[in-house]
């Protein structure tokens, strides 16, 4: 996995698979997400969006496969 710089409030960071498109995100109070068949193209826009928080709670969480972190 590539790590992927992040500047969030509550993202501490995020990690990306091209491989097989999981996306690990770490937060802040701790917790982890992995979730899996992320394009590269949704990861790389949560890194540069204004809220990569909001983003994630929008884009990622509800459209993507969550595994066991």
């Amino acid at each position: 996995m590539e790590e992927l710089l992040v500047k969030s409030k509550i993202i501490k960071s995020v990690y990306f698979s091209q491989e097989d498109g999981r996306l690990r995100i770490c937060f802040k109070n701790g917790e982890e997400r992995l979730f899996e068949g992320v394009p590269s193209s949704e990861a790389h826009a949560m890194t540069v969006a204004p809220s990569p928080g909001h983003y994630y709670l929008d884009r990622i969480r509800p459209r993507f496969r969550r595994l066991a972190a």
